[in-house]
């Protein structure tokens, strides 16, 4: 009696271990806001175990409204993506109550405005050290478990930036060109490890980033300009910004597709620009940074991207 009893509670266990195993574990960094937020949500609605990381679980108080009236839950871990042991620490923490970790969405990131001539290099390297240094720092924790099952996603979260140098924002448009490439590398790194690596190149999306991206160095007074465009183009934006829940749909069809591609521009002005060098040489480039005045510009920039930021 006791063998069968024995039996009976071990096939229940091997039941729910299965249950448990065929459930998608997620983790999105950067939870706490915009974009990551919404890809937590709608992953979690989507039957994912959703991982949410966030600097302070105290700031994640609107993160757990959503969730809650959505009806889902989202489990946070505190971690700080720009620091090695945060990260290390954290990833341990998380892999030690799921473990293993089937797709990772780099989301986490900063924004950063200058004029290459007015940025100190302290700003490019603290850009850099969240925007791309931070997916490093995560992408190393989960790879070595993923590896071993010969199955897994990376989802990075680059921009249109990381495609088109964006004016007046030369420390992120660095981060986010850096971060293309290494994950344009990372994608042949691991294919033979049934690995699979997704770029998402957002536009403008309603997002926490903007209203924190203000910044207008300007200190020696000759660049104006630069920031006025650059600004103009975030106002025009903003006012037919993409919902962050239409990246985070992007997001989930870049996991689950059969038909896996590497790039997937999304959100207003996205599409539009991301194919800058199908449209534009590198002089006629040049050319529309030369234009001096804010009309003529905007009517190139019309002429260039079809988008009017007027």
């Amino acid at each position: 009696m006791q063998i069968g009893a024995t039996s009976t509670l071990d096939g229940m266990s091997n039941a729910v271990s299965s249950i448990e195993d065929a459930v998608p574990v997620s983790v999105v960094t950067g939870a706490n806001s915009g974009i990551g937020r919404a890809a937590a949500i709608y992953l979690a609605l989507q039957g994912h175990r959703v991982i949410g990381t966030v600097r302070a679980a105290s700031k994640a108080d609107k993160l757990r409204a959503m969730s809650e009236e959505a009806g889902v839950s989202i489990e946070l871990f505190e971690l700080d993506v720009a620091d090695d042991d945060s990260v290390r620490d954290g990833f341990a923490r998380i892999l030690d109550a799921t473990g293993r970790v089937d797709h990772l969405v780099n989301n986490a990131g900063v924004g950063g405005n200058a004029v290459a001539e007015e940025c100190p290099p302290e700003l490019y390297l603290s850009v850099m050290n969240v925007n791309l240094c931070g997916a490093v720092r995560c992408v190393q924790a989960v790879l070595p478990q993923m590896r071993e099952r010969g199955s897994g996603t990376i989802v990075n979260l680059s921009s249109v930036a990381g495609r088109i140098a964006a004016l007046a924002q030369s420390p992120y448009v660095a981060s986010k060109w850096a971060f293309e490439g290494f994950s344009e590398g990372l994608a042949q790194e691991l294919a033979p490890f049934g690995i699979r690596v997704a770029i998402i190149e957002p536009g403008v999306t309603k997002s926490a980033i903007f209203a924190k991206n203000v910044d207008a160095p300007n200190s020696s007074g000759v660049y104006e300009a630069h920031y006025r465009r650059m600004f103009q183009f975030y106002t025009t934006g903003m006012a037919s910004a993409t919902d962050p829940f239409e990246v985070a749909k992007v997001i989930f069809d870049a996991i689950t597709t059969d038909e896996h591609r590497l790039r997937y521009p999304v959100s207003w002005g996205g599409a539009e620009m991301a194919e800058l060098h199908d449209r534009i040489d590198d002089a006629d480039w040049i050319a529309l940074g030369a234009i001096e005045e804010d009309a003529a510009y905007y009517d190139r920039f019309h002429d260039v991207f079809g988008l009017d930021l007027r």
